[in-house]
């Protein structure tokens, strides 16, 4: 039995011995290997991130994001630790020292142990330090060691502006970052040494407490210190009021800024009195400098509102006028608007036919068609299946047999979700539907007789006046999934008949799923039939992020796209959309912001994506921009001046950036100052009644021969009327072509006279018996009426307005469909099966001098006749006829009733030209003779 024991014992050993050895290799392997899983883990999308931003170009862009959070992480990390260890250590010698050990847990008491759980526990904070400061941190740092200058000064500190934009947020991120941190171990010494009121009986206790709260004086100091500087940001003097004065104030100069020197030296003050206060061990005195310091900064913020109140209120214009100067001039920097011209319109009524036939290419341009409605026709008529899908119509311009159009054109792309159930199988969604393909394109101008758009470029494949050889759009403004080309699957290029065509991707611009990368990828992706599926071959290619929106923002995520990419067609025939990047900051001095705290705004940067690569292309069209110029310090490698012609000439102003601009301009365009406080010209965009509601104009583009030039251009205006009133008193445009892109006018009419305005003339539309009862019989019998926008086109000296209207059926397929168009000029309003006949009409009115104020002229009276010779069967409203015989009386009017009017006719044209020069005292000594021959007649 003892041997058979032995034996066991022996065996048992020889098996602990044998198992010791196979696991030890495999203890060292798994204490590498998990690691390197782990790791390995958390870095793939850093791996992959990488790759894909290597296959566009813009590695550099990524490493450089990369390191510099790395950087800051390792500085967050370190910083927090090092505070943290320190406070915990601190605690736990004090915590020692003064408490007897029986009452200290045996964990604490061992020195190896308790230094471990400081030290895990400072781990967790620098780990939270390394989030905090990198994800915050990078951009600015990277600002403040890059920035290019401004050139200008701000007219107080004398400081260049890039101080504000540039040093000011990256000394703030540092002293609030050391503040922040400072107060939150502050909280918890004072939590931990609230135990056994050991801040009363223990002097180590006391010694950490004081040095705390000193910390916080000293980062609070650093914080006022750099106060003054913020009042030139803005108009808050204080928690209760603000200024009308958008950066320094009367208030923020006499009160705000010694305010703030005072606070500091309080806080320093306090300091010292911490110091001494723990040297003498006198707690009452360590609560001095506190209750010292909430006295002065509540004190001070009295005083500020009693001198907003008491001193600048009662005569504010008068305080704030040479700190409203600087609000004035630095706002219009800001936006960019201190060069735009201005000229005088003299809004007169000098339309004719020779003016009609020297803007005739204007004319050929006005938009008949609508945007929206369009959007539907196009969704229709065009897309063939139900998985293709036009998202959005953009407006824009070409050279079509010679002339010069404007166009509507939309993206047919591809929408999987609307497949059938049973084809949304994972190689119809990933392999074989992968694009889109198309564009459709129409006069903005031109209707079939059903009252739909003329096409230019049509159907699958596209056929018209403009040849598009790559139509395929794998990337668009669709949010599609990632899809993998060149497999042994056949893409699906477009339907034709019973059958569809296949295609195969030519380019090499996506992600190779050669190799390692395949692996990678499908982890990335979450698909484990990406890494095993047979369809897959050495050649196959991922292409990912096609929504170009997301496409740009993954690569450059610190610039501001504008929400509205459109595509155009290049010369080539390809496809490639263009979207408009805004560079922004909000520290601009003296500026008024427009969004939040943003007060300096420039699209200096326009992108490109190609629809079938997704190659982009960054391209700088504003070089003086000092921020642009900062990044590309920082990212050397993103931006390119090399833009090609067909490129460029596609360049529209942006419609986000203009909007911002014009609503500044009509606050800002107010130069004189008083005027400028009381806001007595303030401007405001028009409305207009668009489908069954009053909405506010959004900016427009149009084909326009500007005043004093002769040649059209392409132009983005929008109309001005003055506060809470509808006449118009202004447009403001944006050129768009050639060497003058980017060249802001403003054309103000003359204010002493009605110069009618968008909703003046929707309101007249209304009010007109004919147009406004053909509408609503249109509106009845299961149709609708849609009243489209209504276009503001100057001409030369002269105004006229457009407006299409449409007709839709109640039907869920119906189809709008302009049927009627308004053409408004002064005083006439008609309203035609066609632009042409609208305009046409307008000019038989006005030369057949029928006065435009008459509320409706008969169709059947013949304007080749002069307004003497009128068919005496002719009818006006209200039963006036005028025949041919001019010596009868009509009612009311004595028998010379023709020289009468011409004599009237004679004044009031005196009148108005006397207006226009200026002459009030000629104007009123007419307007009396009118006066004295009005009263003439019984």
């Amino acid at each position: 039995m003892g041997r058979e024991e032995d034996f066991h014992a022996k065996l048992n050993r020889k098996q602990k011995e044998n198992l010791k050895k196979f696991l030890t290799p495999i203890k060292w392997l798994a204490i590498i290997i998990i690691p390197i899983i782990v790791i390995g883990l958390l870095s793939l999308s850093w791996i992959t991130e990488y790759i894909w931003m290597g296959s566009l170009g813009f590695e550099q862009v990524f490493t450089t994001v990369l390191f510099s959070r790395a950087a800051l992480g390792g500085v967050g990390f370190v910083l927090y630790f090092v505070v943290a260890y320190i406070t915990l250590y601190w605690i736990h010698k004090s915590y020692i020292h003064f408490l007897n050990h029986s009452m200290i847990p045996n964990i604490l008491l061992n020195k190896k142990s308790a230094y471990a759980i400081v030290f895990s526990i400072s781990i967790v904070f620098g780990l939270i330090g390394t989030s905090m400061v990198q994800g915050i941190g990078w951009e600015p740092t990277l600002k403040a060691l890059n920035y290019e200058t401004f050139g200008q000064t701000d007219p107080y500190f004398n400081l260049d502006i890039s101080f504000y934009i540039f040093l000011l947020p990256f000394l703030e991120l540092i002293v609030n970052l050391l503040l922040g941190l400072t107060i939150f171990m502050t909280v918890i010494v004072a939590l931990a040494y609230s135990v056994f009121n050991m801040y009363r009986e223990s002097r180590l206790a006391q010694l950490h407490l004081g040095i705390s709260i000193s910390l916080i004086g000293v980062f609070l100091a650093a914080n006022h210190l750099l106060d003054p500087y913020n009042t030139l940001l803005t108009n808050q003097v204080n928690v209760f009021q603000t200024s009308v004065v958008h950066g320094l104030s009367y208030t923020d100069d006499v009160i705000n800024i010694p305010k703030a020197y005072i606070l500091a030296g309080v806080a320093i003050l306090g300091v010292i009195m911490l110091i001494v206060a723990l040297i003498k061990g006198n707690l009452i005195w360590m609560a001095i400098p506190i209750a010292l310091y909430i006295t002065v900064a509540l004190a001070g913020q009295l005083v500020s509102a009693a001198v907003q109140n008491y001193v600048v209120s009662p005569n504010e214009f008068h305080r704030e006028q040479p700190y409203l100067q600087h609000n004035l001039d630095y706002t219009l920097e800001a936006y960019d608007l201190d060069d735009i011209s201005t000229e005088q319109h003299p809004g007169n009524q000098s339309l004719d036919a020779d003016m009609i036939e020297r803007n005739q290419l204007t004319i050929d341009n006005v938009r008949i068609n609508d945007s929206r409605p369009i959007l539907d026709v196009y969704n229709q008529l065009q897309t063939f299946r139900n998985y293709y899908q036009f998202n959005d119509v953009d407006i824009d311009r070409y050279h079509i047999d010679g002339e010069y159009q404007q166009v509507f054109i939309g993206a047919r792309e591809l929408n999987t979700s609307d497949l059938p159930d049973q084809a949304r199988t994972w190689v119809n969604e990933n392999l074989r539907y992968t694009h889109g393909y198309g564009v459709t394109m129409s006069h903005v101008n031109e209707l079939t007789e059903q009252g739909q758009p003329e096409y230019i470029l049509q159907d699958l494949p596209p056929e018209g006046d403009i040849e598009v050889t790559r139509p395929q759009i794998y990337f668009g403004e669709e949010h599609s999934n990632n899809v993998i080309v060149n497999t042994e699957v056949d893409e699906f290029d477009y339907p034709t008949g019973d059958e569809n065509m296949s295609y195969r991707y030519s380019a090499d611009s996506g992600v190779s799923l050669s190799g390692l990368n395949r692996l990678l990828f499908s982890l990335d992706e979450g698909s484990f039939r990406m890494l095993v599926s047979d369809q897959l071959n050495e050649e196959s290619q991922l292409l990912a992020t096609r929504n170009i929106m997301d496409r740009v923002q993954r690569i450059a995520p610190f610039l501001t796209y504008d929400q509205d990419p459109y595509i155009f067609v290049r010369e080539d025939g390809s496809l490639a959309w263009i979207i408009d990047a805004y560079l922004r900051e909000g520290n601009y001095p003296y500026s008024e912001a427009y969004d939040g705290n943003h007060n300096y705004i420039r699209n200096s940067v326009k992108v490109m994506v190609d629809a079938y690569t997704g190659e982009v292309d960054f391209f700088v069209v504003e070089d003086d921009d000092p921020l642009l110029q900062t990044y590309e310090n920082i990212f050397p490698d993103l931006f390119t001046y090399d833009i090609p012609e067909d490129v460029e000439s596609h360049f529209r102003y942006p419609v986000d950036l203009f909007t911002i601009q014009a609503d500044m301009y009509g606050t800002y365009h107010m130069s004189n100052l008083e005027v400028f406080y009381n806001r007595e010209d303030a401007w405001e965009f028009a409305t207009e009644r668009y489908f069954e509601h009053d909405i506010t104009m959004e900016p427009y583009y149009i084909t326009m021969q500007l005043p004093g030039n002769d040649f059209e251009e392409f132009v983005l205006m929008t109309p001005y009327t003055p506060r809470n009133r509808q006449n118009m008193i202004a447009w403001i445009g944006a050129r768009n072509d050639g060497e003058n892109y980017g060249d802001l006018m403003v054309y103000e009419f003359p204010k002493q006279r009605n110069i009618y305005g968008p909703q003046q003339i929707e309101n007249r539309i209304n009010q007109d018996s004919r147009i406004s009862q053909e509408l609503n019989l249109w509106s009845q019998g299961g149709s609708s009426v849609i009243r489209g926008n209504l276009l503001t086109i100057p001409i030369e000296d002269t105004i006229m307005y457009v407006e299409p209207i449409y007709i839709e059926s109640s039907n869920a397929t119906s189809l709008p469909e302009v049927k009627q168009v308004i053409v408004a000029y002064g005083d006439y309003i008609v309203m035609e099966a066609t632009f042409e006949e609208s305009l046409e009409r307008i000019l038989e009115l006005i030369e057949a001098g029928v006065p435009g104020n008459m509320p409706d002229v008969d169709d059947d009276i013949d304007m080749d006749d002069e307004i003497g010779d009128i068919d005496e069967d002719a009818d006006i409203d209200e039963d006036i006829d005028f025949e041919e015989d001019t010596e009868t009386e009509l009612p009311g009017i004595p028998g010379d009733a023709e020289d009468t009017l011409n004599e009237l006719s004679t004044l009031f044209d005196d009148y108005q030209n006397a207006l226009s020069r200026g002459d009030w005292e000629g104007a009123g000594q007419i307007m009396n003779e009118i006066e004295e021959l009005l009263g003439t007649i019984d």
